[in-house]
């Protein structure tokens, strides 16, 4: 009888049968690190860039055009520089909402992006996974599947992001259907569209019609993609044409450059944040001149490295600074954020990682990021995905959420008057009348921290974090169950799938 009862326990527990919120509604401050003058600095910077140094579109005739005739002409060597006057940029950047809803297939799952909300979603675009029993290797397709159930499955994850890995089993050209496809039949949760070309977008987007119904694209953002400029300074096509189909659709585009800073920016943080936000806010107004009050989320992915070998570091200090400087600079604009996420240079689940994914995720969460992807599962500077990580740092989003949303509570219930009044001096507290009303959900219990005692651990059979998440996991696989959806639309999906594929040759590059 007992092992039956703690089976039954341990199924509840990898089951996300009951959501408790599809995402957080913080009710904390935010992180503040600088003042008001030390802002305007900054601002000041921006706005000079913006004059004075200008960013290139490159590539894209189109984009160049939209700039012509909204007044600016493009200059530079390359006939594709755009400087413009700051207060206009802002202007336009002050046309994308503050905060608006991505609507899930499901609508108890439907997140809120921007002001006080913050969501989370899993890694992206790794090329390889890492498990206990298969060690690294290159991603699969089934790898890709396994995933995304977990990251559907998991209450602490409220997006799916899209390349939770690469299935690099899947030629380029057709792999962006199947993961899209995926995405919306395995899980109900809102997730990105491909950018990678022009068509994969507007396949993604065409999709998503199928999906929720012409109407409902007319009026609601259900899909968004999400790019990053070539920095420094530079906007190539997959930027301007993911803007051009996502926001010309109405939908929604995160926007994010990728600075290395002493490679792709100055190595000096101050500087490398404010190229972010000049790169950033031109293709907001960018997204603007598309389409007025395009959802946009601004992106910061701003790493430190190594001067000696060029490879990226993370969680170290710079980046965290700069998470909690961007997240001011957002809401001086206004608008939603997204930066950092669980980070680490480290290959496995280890000492290393721990440190520097805390680091980076808690920095993140407490900057306000409104959209965080690389929220779990990142290993190695993002080549590749753990399951493991993936199922530790999303154990670790609960506490996260807790802070955020919880607080400190100060109701009478909090206060436990009727507690003091019956517990005695010298007794406990552990048998009162409001430990048992409270007892259930007076704390946050993490599913894979081990705090009983030594002995208790040893007989368990010596098991660390590692296996303890290797166990979650294939036990949460276990237990997957595909949700409802309607069969037409699920037709429909397949054979617009089959179609596209048909009409496009294999790539492999």
């Amino acid at each position: 009888m007992a092992r039956r009862a703690r089976a039954s326990r341990q199924r509840s527990e990898a089951s996300s049968s009951v959501v408790a919120s599809p995402y957080i509604k913080r009710t904390i401050p935010f992180y503040d690190v600088l003042d008001e003058e030390q802002l305007q600095r900054l601002d000041d910077q921006v706005d000079w860039m913006i004059e004075n140094i200008g960013v290139a579109f490159r590539d894209d005739p189109n984009s160049l055009e939209v700039w012509r005739n909204a007044g600016v002409e493009p200059v530079g060597e390359h006939g594709d520089l755009i400087k413009a006057d700051a207060q206009w940029i802002r202007e336009l950047c002050a046309k994308a909402p503050s905060e608006f809803t991505q609507h899930a297939r499901n609508p108890e799952r439907s997140v809120v992006i921007g002001g006080k909300n913050q969501v989370f979603a899993p890694i992206y675009g790794a090329p390889f996974v890492r498990d206990l029993e298969g060690g690294r290797r290159y991603a699969e397709f089934k790898d890709f599947e396994n995933l995304l159930k977990l990251a559907y499955m998991h209450p602490n994850l409220h997006h799916g992001g899209l390349v939770i890995c690469e299935p690099t089993d899947i030629a380029v050209s057709k792999r962006h259907l199947d993961m899209v496809l995926a995405h919306m039949t395995l899980s109900d949760k809102p997730h990105l569209g491909a950018i990678t070309e022009k068509s994969r977008a507007q396949d993604s987007v065409d999709m998503a019609e199928i999906l929720h119904g012409k109407e409902t694209l007319d009026e609601k953002v259900v899909i968004m993609g999400n790019v990053n400029t070539n920095s420094p300074l530079l906007v190539d096509k997959v930027v301007t044409e993911a803007i051009q189909v996502y926001c010309g659709r109405g939908q929604g585009i995160v926007v994010v450059p990728f600075i290395l800073t002493g490679a792709m920016g100055p190595v000096s943080t101050a500087a490398s944040v404010a190229q972010a936000m000049v790169e950033a806010m031109m293709c907001c107004a960018f997204a603007q001149l598309i389409r007025p009050g395009a959802p946009f989320i601004m992106g910061n992915f701003l790493s430190s490295m190594s001067l000696k070998s060029g490879a990226p570091t993370f969680g170290m200090p710079e980046p965290v600074i700069s998470n909690y400087v961007i997240g001011q600079m957002a809401r001086r604009l206004n608008l939603p954020l997204r930066c950092g996420g669980s980070l680490t240079a480290s290959k496995i689940e280890d000492a290393q990682a721990a440190y520097e994914s805390a680091d980076s995720m808690h920095s993140t969460m407490l900057a306000g990021a409104n959209f965080t992807l690389h929220a779990a599962g990142w290993l190695e500077g993002g080549l590749s995905t753990g399951y493991e990580k993936l199922i530790m740092d999303a154990d670790r989003l609960g506490s996260y959420q807790k802070v955020l949303d919880t607080g400190l509570e100060l109701d009478d219930n909090a206060m436990a008057r009727d507690a003091y009044l019956q517990v005695e001096a010298g007794g406990h507290f552990l048998g009162s009348d409001h430990t048992m009303r409270n007892y259930q959900n007076a704390f946050y219990e993490p599913k894979l921290s081990d705090s009983e005692n030594v002995e208790s651990w040893e007989e368990k059979g010596l098991k660390d974090m590692r296996v303890r998440a290797y166990e979650r996991w294939n036990l949460m696989l276990n237990e997957y169950e595909t949700p409802p959806m309607d069969e037409a639309t699920k037709e429909a999906l397949n054979d617009f799938v089959a179609r596209r594929k048909s009409e496009l040759p294999d790539a492999w590059y």
